[in-house]
């Protein structure tokens, strides 16, 4: 997602996307050669109609044959009733596998996503993302199913036309040929032209989704800040590149449609001069002039569409790859092989380092052991590792040095399905999705719970008294990400999910954050009942919440500093004590202002 596309890749690479496009196109071959035989019988009905002319000159109006005369009109319905019926069937099915492939493409990429390390989503924005699977695979479309169409209808009616031209004269017909380089070098030209600005755009599509995503969704921030003029002008800069890269894809394939059917005009000209010597000299019947006039006109169209296709094409291709490069992108690996239907919770950390770049070490030599049951928390100033060591745990990093054992197994052992069934989490951004309150609580469980089930993980979270005032209750929309509730209620939504969901372990990131001090004392008493069969880490700011840990472990840059219970570690009279102290005078002069 992160690769540079400023320089235009080889022809050879191009052939290896759209071979790989092509894998998608042929899953839904009933409907492409459908469509495919009928772009074939439109196309050669309009070459046949071309050469009918000269029958209808020749043998109509100057042999005057009126019994062919009076069938003509007939035939000639027949025949458009025949070709409307193909041009239905080609472009129905066409679409029909077009419409298929993107469909594809987005449930593999979106399935894709799922399986995506933390790391990737740590480099990448939404709106590069979101560009992918909206304009890039939309770009794909015409790549695939749409150039088919083109080529066919195109190809053969070029055939068409030249046997017309070449059964009524193919003296006349050789100086066409002449024409045929010039039309390759400019379409050459033009492709690859197209093919570096296509790329260009891509990425531009991707910072005018990611300035809009932004906007929307610190929309609170830009108008408390009065961001609204920058944010504007910043989104005017990306939609005006946009458009002068998009405006450059259209004067090269203009460019390129009128430089091709430029050099075949100049061809039908001299070929008109040669052709009225012709009928000077009685070579050619008057019919016969007619329909090869009519076939190398007609031939201008196929001709242009042929040159709008490859520019298409090489847009495509150019979506295809950022498709084809995010689905390359490595899933988060799952060799484990050991299953556990519940873990007793016993975890130890052995010589544990990590870092997010080579720049920086957020945690180092880290060495602690949890008992079963046992509450843990892990205090220390911001940016000190806390929450990166709790996300080791569920795998969601795993490049990490050292060991970290679950239950006396390595939790690189167990599947991933089987580690994270073993965690509840809480966090302090609490994520919601726009659906039901009972089916934000029951996530992770989906339709494996009853109401009775939700009703009393609500209760347990002190969340129910204020969900029955709401207009629908439980089946209230909370709106996204829950911007129709309070922050408070926002948390407590999450801790009954985690209740819900019965884990062996749970983890507390600062869950009472938002709560202000009644409810923080309801969920307290919530999760004392909760954390008594459970093994419990709790990240915490306020040290007044973790006084009654089992174990209190203090980070400092990427280091553990002091270990012990709240009475050990005030009396050592070290970094924690600091802190608390600290926190208690800010607390005191709060109380008294």
């Amino acid at each position: 997602m992160s690769k540079s596309h400023s320089a235009p890749k080889s022809l050879e690479n191009a052939f290896v996307v759209y071979s790989r496009l092509f894998t998608y196109v042929r899953r839904y071959w009933p409907s492409l050669v459908i469509g495919i035989i009928a772009s074939m019988v439109y196309s050669g009905i309009d070459a046949w109609f071309v050469y009918f002319l000269k029958v209808l000159v020749n043998k109509g109006l100057v042999a005057k044959n009126h019994e062919f005369l009076s069938t003509a009109p007939i035939l000639v319905l027949v025949v458009f009733i025949m070709r409307g019926l193909a041009s239905f069937l080609s472009n129905y099915n066409i679409a029909s596998v077009s419409r298929s492939v993107i469909m594809k493409l987005r449930q593999d990429i979106f399935k894709h996503l799922q399986r995506l390390p933390a790391r990737f989503y740590d480099h990448s924005t939404s709106g590069q993302v979101l560009s992918v699977i909206l304009y890039s695979v939309e770009q794909v479309a015409n790549a695939s199913a749409d150039v088919i169409t083109t080529a066919v209808q195109s190809f053969f009616l070029v055939v068409g036309l030249l046997i017309v031209m070449f059964q009524t004269s193919w003296k006349l017909s050789l100086l066409y040929f002449f024409i045929i380089p010039l039309i390759t070098v400019v379409m050459r030209y033009t492709s690859l032209r197209v093919r570096r600005l296509s790329l260009s755009i891509q990425e531009s599509m991707a910072a005018l989704s990611h300035s809009a995503e932004e906007n929307l969704e610190g929309y609170k921030v830009v108008r408390a800040f009065g961001g609204q003029t920058f944010e504007a002008e910043k989104f005017d800069k990306a939609a005006r590149v946009n458009r002068q890269r998009e405006m450059k894809v259209i004067a090269a394939r203009s460019w390129s449609v009128s430089s091709v059917q430029l050099i075949a005009a100049i061809a039908l000209s001299v070929t008109l001069y040669v052709a009225t010597l012709d009928i000077a000299d009685s070579i050619l019947s008057p019919g016969g002039f007619i329909s090869l006039v009519a076939a190398m006109l007609a031939l201008l169209k196929p001709m242009k569409d042929l040159t709008s296709m490859q520019n298409k094409l090489y847009r495509g291709i150019a979506g295809a790859e950022t498709v084809f490069e995010l689905l390359d992108e490595k899933p988060e690996e799952d060799k484990g092989t050991y299953t556990v239907p519940r873990v007793k919770g016993k975890m130890e950390f052995r010589d544990v380092g990590f870092s997010y770049d080579a720049k920086k070490t957020v945690l180092k030599e880290i060495n602690f052991k949890i008992e079963p049951g046992q509450v843990v928390a892990l205090v220390g100033r911001s940016g000190s590792g806390k929450s990166t060591l709790v996300s080791l745990l569920p795998r969601f990093y795993t490049d990490y040095s050292g060991e970290i054992l679950l239950d006396d197994v390595s939790i690189g052992d167990y599947t991933l399905a089987s580690l994270r069934n073993q965690f509840s989490l809480v966090s302090q951004n609490v994520t919601l999705f726009n659906d039901t309150i009972a089916n934000n609580i029951a996530y992770g469980r989906f339709n494996d719970v009853s109401e009775t089930e939700i009703i009393a993980a609500a209760k347990a979270a002190h969340a129910y008294d204020f969900i029955e005032q709401l207009p629908n209750g439980l089946q209230t929309l909370v709106g996204e990400n829950g911007v129709l509730l309070s922050g408070g209620q926002r948390q407590r939504i999450a801790i009954a999910r985690a209740i819900l969901k019965n884990a062996p372990i749970l983890i507390l990131d600062e869950a009472t954050s938002a709560l202000d001090t009644e409810s923080e004392r309801y969920i307290q008493s919530a999760l004392e009942d909760l954390i008594r069969t459970r093994t419990t880490l709790v990240i915490a700011h306020r040290l007044s919440t973790v006084e009654h840990a089992d174990k209190i472990i203090v980070l400092d840059d990427a280091h553990i500093v002091e270990t012990g219970n709240h009475a050990e570690l005030l009396a050592l009279n070290g970094y924690y004590a600091k802190l608390y102290r600290m926190q208690f005078k800010d607390e005191s002069v709060d109380i008294e202002n």
